[in-house]
């Protein structure tokens, strides 16, 4: 034993000597512990055991694909299982859209818990973190907060009317916030308490970590959740963009692909990104105009109280109304030397704002897969998860639709949005009878001064 720390402190010594600093990064001072030592007898004291690498992404299929893909190149073994899988997550997707807004509701929150899971799983592994006492109970209270307190707002705001009449619920509707704001100060005052000597620096670290996470997962999932609100075209057309232009952007790459794009990803290429967006842009113009056709889709979803039923029927915004407009000149020439009898055109206006989205989703929309894969090339990791064969975690595949929600939602709150009449019912249907009364002839007062109410009428 004494030979060999001879030899490791004369080797040690010549590292030094050409400037090799990893000795001295990795040797602690006499009679100071390093983290991992910290961190083994910390964990021998909770009595718990330390994971000791990153969960990498995996390709694992069952056994019966791998026997019919033994033969191919890892190339095409990739390019077949991402195919197969793809196809799974549409047919998938497409069910969930037939069981209706409220199934999609819940799978956007599945999916947003398991994007939370990738994430804050990197954090305990990176910072050591996962033998902290009651932290990882605290992250998922935290998140337990959050969406307690974003789904509320959205329900109520909805749904208000349908959820006073459950009388059990009242207390929640009436006091949504101040619950909310309880709910997190106990998070903080549960943090606080469970802060240790020695690790007060990690445990903020990752207090911070969780708090960012709840920031890009939480927050934009939200989002998610209120386009389906307002009409489920405002998700449907969205999602589809950005699955229309990572699978094409693979396709023209794979094929055609020479020219590197970025070096974050080093797979991307020119070719790619270029074809997905003009695959995504033609889609985007095909797809709105189906879209736009179907009122259940087009129309917010609200409560009919008369009904006493969920519904989908509105009186559309007049960019979802098939509208008949003159073609330039210069195209009415060129149709009548050919002897097409084109003078006009018909489409929806809404047609305009989807080539907008298409090229937010082809030109903007992969930066967030960007972002993700800088933020995998610091931690060193392949994929966020191995969920899903040929295509690594749910985060890998959430990544540029977090982004483009986002937009959406902007977007529509700017330039589409509309005052929602039924709405703003359900907010007066909230109110107590004496102050319902006080709106009506506060409204019949203004609609007497300007005219657009006569005494007849009134009585």
């Amino acid at each position: 034993m004494s030979e060999l720390r001879q030899r490791s402190h004369l080797e040690g010594q010549e590292k030094k000597e050409h400037g090799d600093t990893s000795v001295l990064e990795k040797a602690p001072d006499k009679g100071e512990k390093s983290d991992e030592d910290e961190d083994e007898e910390l964990s021998r004291e909770l009595g718990v055991s330390a994971p000791t690498e990153l969960l990498q992404g995996t390709d694992k299929t069952t056994e019966a694909l791998d026997e019919a893909l033994k033969d191919l190149t890892p190339r095409w073994r990739n390019w077949v299982i991402r195919g197969i899988f793809t196809w799974v997550m549409i047919f998938g997707f497409a069910f969930i859209i037939y069981m209706g807004p409220l199934a999609l509701v819940t799978l956007i929150l599945a999916l947003q818990i398991k994007c939370f899971h990738e994430i804050i799983t990197i954090g305990y592994v990176v910072y050591r973190s996962y033998h902290l006492p009651w932290f990882r109970t605290l992250s998922w209270y935290f998140l337990f907060a959050s969406n307690y307190f974003f789904y509320g707002e959205s329900f109520i705001d909805h749904f208000g009317v349908l959820l006073h009449r459950a009388d059990f619920l009242v207390p929640f509707v009436t006091y949504h916030r101040i619950i909310s704001f309880t709910l997190y100060c106990s998070g903080i005052v549960g943090f606080v308490f469970s802060l240790k000597k020695k690790y007060y620096l990690k445990q903020f670290t990752m207090f911070g970590w969780t708090h960012v996470t709840l920031l890009l997962v939480v927050t934009q999932s939200h989002l998610i959740m209120q386009n389906i609100f307002e009409g489920l075209i405002w998700f449907l057309l969205p999602v589809s963009m950005i699955i229309c232009n990572d699978i094409m952007a693979y396709m023209f790459g794979f094929f055609f692909g020479k020219t590197p794009l970025i070096k974050l990803s080093p797979k991307k290429t020119w070719e790619g990104f270029i074809g997905g967006a003009l695959s995504t842009i033609l889609f985007g113009i095909v797809f709105s105009y189906w879209l736009a056709s179907y009122d259940s889709l087009v129309c917010p979803i609200s409560y009919d109280e008369v009904k006493n039923l969920l519904t989908r029927e509105c009186e559309k915004n007049p960019v979802f109304i098939l509208s008949e407009y003159q073609l330039p000149h210069t195209l009415q020439g060129f149709f009548a030397f050919v002897q097409i009898p084109w003078r006009t055109i018909h489409f929806y206006p809404f047609m305009l704002h989807s080539i907008l989205m298409s090229i937010f989703a082809s030109v903007i929309g992969p930066f967030g897969g960007f972002f993700a894969s800088g933020f995998k090339r610091a931690f060193k990791i392949k994929d966020f998860g191995d969920t899903i064969p040929g295509h690594g975690g749910i985060m890998d595949r959430f990544d540029c639709q977090f982004l483009m929600a986002t937009f959406v939602h902007v977007y529509h709150f700017s330039f589409i949005r509309v005052p929602n009449s039924q709405r703003i019912l359900q907010s007066i249907l909230l109110l107590s009878a004496e102050e319902q009364l006080q709106v009506f002839n506060m409204l019949k007062d203004k609609l007497l001064s300007r005219g657009l109410l006569n005494m007849t009428n009134t009585s």
